[in-house]
């Protein structure tokens, strides 16, 4: 077997009978979460677009829909030897939550770079986080090992029937609130979250399309479905901590590969904008793995027939991670602009700089005053300045006029 590659054998798929009978396992357990229709994003795409915010859900993702399907269904003789389970954090708090409502004890190995919140917050439900390792591979083969130890049940983040099936009742819920829906859009890490709704659909509605999304630097299912197998990433760079996994898993191959119409991808700053957009303009506190699906919407609007239904999978973000993805967001829209221009070396030249950006209403958010640089001429000093500008078109208003003041200006 070639490095990097994962033999698959024949599964049998989780059915449409499978979800329905999870969903009568979370009634009473999960929250029926709303579906927001979204005025901007219909605009765009020519028709209804709607959001299923998850991220409202309990513990803050769909992820306690697959873990308590799972932990439910155990035996008391697995339930007296404990769970374990590896996550960047949802997943975490999902059989956490599950765990502590089923009177079960549990053991989350985290990455060391697992978001603070949801290190606290899987605690607060109970679990017992241990964090080790670089990446939620390294969390993996940690709770595998604690498994063959202690023998506690391994919970896996996504490649189980009951995991699937469980999560495949936000697809239920879809199908019930927006009847009419042609596309739904979710975003996909390992694939159980599209696995399952996929499942749910094709069983009810074949005929709506079903995409899954994917952050393009953490994307291991285009080249696995080309490949007609499983094969992990040799690396992975992404701000989206959620969906960052390496390979799929041989059930979830399996679903996308036959239930799951396209597998698409959204670049890094797709997902800040995404990000920035469900803050502004629907007023959601989303992390960036739960925005992909918006994000494919935003960036390639005419790809989804509507009416389209946009998974918004989670909320869990680190507040100091959502101040950079922010910056990071209005930096790709447009609305930061970084400037450099030199100007003579005498008083008041300072001023003309920030005089001439105060009339065209750009909000100085930085400056530096460079007079000792090599590359300066004798008598010249170099000004850097960081502004909030309102866009692409006002950037370029605010470059027009430091052209017709005579500044020489580079930007970036």
């Amino acid at each position: 077997m070639v490095a990097g590659e994962v033999r698959r054998d024949d599964v049998a798929l989780v059915g449409g009978a499978d979800v329905e009978a999870a969903a009568a396992v979370l009634e009473g357990v999960v929250r029926r979460t709303p579906l927001e229709h979204s005025r901007a994003l219909a605009d765009r795409v020519g028709g209804p677009v709607w959001l299923k915010c998850e991220n409202l859900q309990r513990t803050g993702s769909f992820k306690i829909r697959g873990a308590y399907t799972r932990l439910a269904r155990l035996t008391d003789a697995e339930r007296a030897r404990g769970v374990v389970a590896a996550s960047a954090g949802n997943h975490a708090q999902g059989v956490a939550l599950a765990a502590q409502l089923l009177g079960i004890r549990a053991t989350v190995f985290m990455p060391e770079s697992a978001p603070l919140p949801k290190v606290a917050a899987t605690r607060g439900y109970g679990a017992e986080a241990r964090l080790g390792g670089a990446s939620l591979t390294d969390a993996l083969a940690a709770a595998a090992e604690h498994a063959q130890r202690t023998g506690a049940v391994f919970i896996h983040p996504f490649d189980h029937p009951d995991v699937i099936a469980g999560q495949g009742t936000v697809g239920l819920e879809v199908l019930d609130q927006c009847p009419d829906v042609r596309t739904v859009v979710v975003c996909t890490g390992g694939g159980g979250l599209v696995s399952g709704i996929a499942a749910a659909v094709r069983a009810r509605r074949p005929d709506v399309r079903v995409v899954g999304v994917q952050a393009a630097a953490a994307a291991a299912f285009p080249g696995s479905l080309a490949a007609g197998r499983p094969v992990a990433l040799s690396a992975m760079t992404t701000m989206a901590d959620g969906i960052a996994v390496g390979a799929p898993g041989e059930l979830t191959f399996a679903h996308v590969r036959d239930l799951v119409d396209q597998v698409r991808t959204v670049s890094e700053e797709d997902l800040s904008q995404a990000l920035l957009f469900c803050l502004e303009r629907a007023k959601l506190v989303v992390e960036p793995a739960g925005v992909a699906a918006v994000a494919a919407v935003l960036a390639d609007p005419g790809a989804f027939e509507p009416p389209v239904v946009a998974v918004v999978s989670g909320g869990n973000i680190d507040p100091v991670l959502l101040l950079k993805v922010v910056q990071h967001g209005m930096a790709a829209a447009g609305r930061y602009l970084s400037l450099r221009l030199r100007v003579p070396d005498r008083p008041g030249s300072l001023a003309a700089v920030l005089g001439e950006l105060a009339q065209v209403g750009a909000n100085v958010l930085e400056v530096e005053h460079e007079r000792t640089a090599t590359r300066l001429g004798l008598g010249e000093v170099e000004v850097f300045v960081v502004l909030e500008t309102r866009g692409p078109e006002h950037a370029g208003e605010v470059l027009a006029r430091m052209d017709r003041a005579g500044y020489t200006v580079t930007t970036g």
